[in-house]
């Protein structure tokens, strides 16, 4: 059972977060030349199969583009003027909440915040540093070739309080690119990013998706690629509740076990996320 003083640091720290969710909230975007014009009229990134002469009533009612697999990233971005948030919630009753907003066409900029022991009946609350991502698409592909993004997440997983690091590290600088595979609704995503400048160790990521109808979507990562014993196999189910509105069930290091170097277990862990998107 929570004790009183257990309760007052989640406030507390609930509390700290908010000003930093509200700035984060906050409608910036940049104005482009039709705005300053006065048609008022938004850049927006359409799939492939929209033409870009349609009318913003032919796009209406489109799922918004998929930024993220379950940990690794795709190529897509957010809409000029749009915004995402997604809520995870891990092991041992943390919560990792995201923000990220499309402040100019093709890039997107965005926040993250960990806090570990949120959820639950556990005494101890702790939460991270904030992080930051950055994501640009600088080609938008066609029928033959990839969607290209680049871009920066400093976000990592499972904590070590002994280390003083993430035991998964942040993603760091990456590049991606999205393609449909020729089954309508089945993508890859494959990309590389260097964690670590400190080592120069470059890793790779191999993941699929696979949207059923726009009702449910099948996730599959073979993520941090470098050598096999520290990769990992993720897999899990998206499901369309509204347009706007996803809900994730997924499993991450799916087979895996022993001991990080801190002497914890490596094992499954079971995530459940939520996504929402909108613009302003």
């Amino acid at each position: 059972m929570n004790t009183p003083s257990a309760l007052a640091r989640r406030v507390t720290l609930l509390a700290a977060a908010l000003p930093l969710m509200a700035a984060l909230c906050a409608p910036v975007r940049a104005v482009d030349a039709d705005e300053a014009a006065g048609s008022g009229r938004f850049i927006h990134i359409r799939p492939k199969n929209v033409p870009a002469e349609a009318e913003p009533a032919a796009i209406e009612g489109l799922h918004p583009p998929e930024t993220g697999v379950i940990d690794a990233p795709t190529a897509a971005v957010l809409d000029h003027g749009g915004y995402g948030t997604q809520s995870r919630f891990y092991s041992e009753g943390g919560l990792l909440q995201y923000l990220s907003f499309g402040v100019y066409p093709r890039l997107n900029l965005g926040a993250s915040l960990s806090i570990d022991g949120l959820i639950g009946n556990g005494t101890i609350v702790r939460a991270r540093l904030p992080q930051v991502q950055v994501k640009f698409r600088f080609y938008d592909g066609d029928r033959y070739l990839p969607a290209v993004a680049a871009g920066y997440d400093g976000q990592g997983f499972n904590y070590s309080q002994k280390d003083r690091d993430y035991k998964e590290r942040q993603r760091g600088f990456y590049m991606v690119a999205t393609q449909e595979l020729g089954l309508p609704g089945l993508q890859a995503h494959p990309s590389f990013n260097i964690s670590d400048f400190n080592s120069n160790a470059i890793f790779g990521s191999i993941p699929l998706t696979y949207n059923i109808r726009d009702k449910v979507a099948l996730l599959f990562e073979w993520d941090s690629i470098n050598n096999f014993n520290d990769s990992r196999v993720n897999a899990g189910l998206r499901v369309y509740l509204m347009p706007s509105l996803s809900l994730d069930f997924a499993v991450r290091r799916i087979g895996r076990g022993g001991y990080y170097d801190d002497g914890s277990p490596r094992g499954p862990e079971r995530v459940v996320q939520f996504k929402y998107s909108g613009s302003f």
